[in-house]
């Protein structure tokens, strides 16, 4: 299996827009995907600002590039998410999920 990570600032404000977003769009694309297995958003507020790190488990780098497309580090970013963010990866990280408890 492979983990896929991804992270993005934002205002923390912004931070109630986005988890909308990722429970009414992005969580009924991935699901619709043959070979994922689930996708955890992890959140924290400092101050003003928020991070965010959606963490996505599959079960194959196929089913990675189905979501990602030919270029499967490549991110996934809607533009209606996109406007939330200060700054946001452009690239993904991929993990093999070596053990798990």
């Amino acid at each position: 299996m492979i983990a896929r990570y991804w992270s993005a600032r934002m205002p923390v404000g912004s931070l109630p827009l986005y988890t909308r977003h990722f429970v009414e769009h992005v969580s009924p694309q991935l699901k619709s995907i043959p070979g994922f297995v689930r996708a955890e958003l992890l959140t924290r507020s400092a101050g003003p600002n928020a991070e965010l790190i959606v963490l996505s488990i599959w079960q194959s780098m196929e089913s990675i590039s189905a979501f990602a497309g030919p270029d499967p580090e490549a991110a996934v970013v809607a533009p209606a998410a996109a406007v939330l963010f200060s700054d946001c990866d452009h690239r993904v990280r991929h993990f093999e999920i070596s053990a798990a408890v």
